[in-house]
């Protein structure tokens, strides 16, 4: 069983920046998959990012590419992402995935554990 913890979200300015991070339990955290993902009220979860196991690939949503970066640290079973040039259409809650196979994904159902979500809003 893996736990997901996130941290960072709160409010900005269009243009600001946040760093979101995601701390793992568990001694398998540097086999998995991670990824983010986030939901605005009355829409559906989209995918943002992911990044394999070694951290060696990282993909991202058309929206957030240039702007977010996805990264591992697995010594500390954290992964973060660094949001910049926020906009107010990123405004959502922020999730942390974790998936089981070491490959990235950009699929929801293909990830195992959850985190609570953390708010980002980013106002005009």
């Amino acid at each position: 069983q893996v736990q997901l913890v996130e941290s960072g979200g709160g409010l900005e300015q269009a243009g600001g920046s946040l760093r979101l991070s995601c701390a793992a339990s568990g001694r398998t955290f540097s086999s998995y998959a991670m990824g983010w993902f986030r939901q605005a009220p009355g829409k559906e979860r989209e995918f943002v990012a992911s990044i394999n196991w070694s951290g060696g690939i990282t993909y991202y949503a058309d929206s957030v590419k240039g702007r977010f970066t996805i990264s591992r640290d697995n010594a500390k079973n954290t992964v973060d992402l660094l949001m910049n040039s926020l906009k107010p259409e990123d405004t959502a809650v922020y999730y942390c995935a974790a998936r089981k196979s070491g490959y990235y994904s950009a699929m929801s159902y293909n990830y195992d554990y959850w985190g609570q979500g953390t708010q980002v809003t980013v106002s005009s």
